[in-house]
């Protein structure tokens, strides 16, 4: 791994840090951007020593979004479906990977969150946010629909009609109406959000992963499973869990408190 890489990857513990490095360009999401972390996404999937992965932003913001040099120019060179596919093969196959995978994902967002990067805070499981963090759907300012699993992350919280209301009648909304509106879990100090977020992902990583894993399964599968079904889910990943020794040790944890 290059330090000049689009992102970088670091672990503590059982909590892994990708962090977007395209500080100069506000962290705007180009094909390099992409590739790279469909690349990581594979890696911390594939790690079964990693339990919560946090993504971050280097520099003055989280991410601008798609790097609209990039897409300019292929507009003007009639090249923009192959160009946008491309980047959107590899960037929607990190975002698919980021639900799928059985840990928690955590964005941690300072500065700009705009277009793409506004979608890639609210893709991951949880959102904690600094003071001065700034949302900006942006797309229909420039005439497109959104991309980059914006939709996806975005309804699921706030319902359609708020939906409809961020994405084609706000400019821009603060932490503080996005924690009003859940989709922030915790809005701080700006100048505290490293180690807040630090803190935060490690009191998720205290969780067993199986549990981890069952509960992000469950919730995401809920709103479209019909009731049989998800209590036919629940049994089964219960009764996984169940049969962990992380369970076990836990029971006798308790059972010997209550005595």
């Amino acid at each position: 791994m290059s330090r000049n890489d689009a992102a970088l990857i670091t672990f503590d513990g059982s909590v892994a840090t990708i962090t977007l490095n395209r500080p100069d360009d506000l962290n705007s999401l180009n094909l390099a951007a992409a590739k790279k972390l469909q690349q990581l996404g594979e890696e911390v999937e594939a790690n079964p020593h990693i339990k919560v992965v946090v993504i971050q932003g280097e520099g003055r913001a989280f991410s601008a979004g798609g790097d609209l040099r990039t897409l300019g120019a292929a507009a003007e060179a009639n090249k923009i479906a192959p160009v946008v596919g491309q980047m959107l093969h590899h960037y929607h196959a990190f975002i698919e990977r980021v639900r799928r995978m059985p840990k928690i994902v955590l964005s941690s967002v300072h500065g700009s969150a705009a277009g793409a990067g506004m979608g890639l805070a609210f893709i991951a499981d949880l959102c904690i946010a600094a003071e001065d963090a700034k949302f900006t759907p942006g797309y229909a300012k420039i005439g497109v629909s959104p991309d980059g699993g914006s939709t996806v992350g975005m309804v699921g919280t706030v319902g359609v009609r708020r939906a409809f209301q961020i994405f084609l009648a706000e400019d821009s909304f603060t932490a503080q109406q996005a924690f009003e509106w859940g989709l922030v879990a915790k809005v701080v100090p700006t100048a505290e959000l490293r180690a807040e977020t630090k803190k935060f992902a490690m009191r998720l990583a205290n969780n067993p992963a199986a549990a981890i894993a069952g509960t992000k399964t469950l919730l995401y599968q809920a709103a479209t499973t019909a009731t049989k079904a998800q209590l036919d889910a629940e049994e089964e990943k219960i009764i996984g869990c169940m049969l962990t020794e992380e369970f076990r040790v836990a029971v006798r944890k308790f059972t010997a408190k209550s005595q």
